[in-house]
């Protein structure tokens, strides 16, 4: 019985308290966004055969490995409504090594971003640098790379996100690509952990 009148009572101030509140459009301030976005947002992911890049100072051994670098997760955002186009940011983790053959304590990547009609073609592509640097002694570093505003234009207020990718991969060389297909890998913590 006092159960129930506890429960009675804490049901009549959610009441109460909630009569005064705002809708979550108006507290989030998103406007006809909250109702009127047709669709997911585009799907964000590195392509295999360009999300590692492995620099080879002379055959294919350990010992003759450079500066490395691999994507891992990738995360994205975006918002539309209306006609507007879709606005995306992403975040993108990559790990750096050194390996037995790099020289000096910092290298400078080239990664890609790229947004495509889904299975049709790049729409715009554009290509960042980046400086890694490795501290004394160190021979891997972890990098969350984030990229604001990309901007996706729409036929109409009915093309959904869905319609799109975003993909990104670091710019490498045709060997490197050819070395990422077979599946090869170097991993400056091999052996190490």
């Amino acid at each position: 019985m006092r159960l129930t009148k506890i429960l009675m009572a804490s049901a009549i101030a959610s009441v109460i308290a909630l009569s005064g509140c705002r809708s979550t459009q108006e507290a989030l301030k998103i406007g006809e966004a909250g109702e009127r976005n047709p669709g997911p947002c585009p799907r964000a992911f590195s392509i295999y055969d360009a999300q590692r890049i492995v620099e080879m100072k002379g055959a294919e051994t350990f010992a003759n490995v450079g500066f490395t670098g691999e994507m891992g997760k990738i995360r994205s955002l975006c918002r539309y409504y209306g006609e507007q186009p879709i606005v995306a940011d992403m975040e993108i983790e990559m790990d750096f090594g050194r390996g037995p053959a790099a020289s000096g304590d910092s290298a400078v990547y080239e990664y890609f971003v790229a947004v495509t009609r889904k299975n049709i073609g790049v729409i715009h592509k554009e290509v960042f640098p980046l400086r890694v640097n490795f501290p004394a002694g160190a021979d891997r570093v972890r990098i969350v790379e984030k990229v604001d505003r990309i901007v996706i234009p729409r036929a109409n207020e009915n093309t959904s996100g869905q319609n799109f990718e975003i993909i990104t991969g670091f710019v490498i060389t045709p060997e490197q690509r050819a070395f990422n297909a077979a599946g090869k890998r170097f991993r400056v913590s091999v052996g190490q952990e």
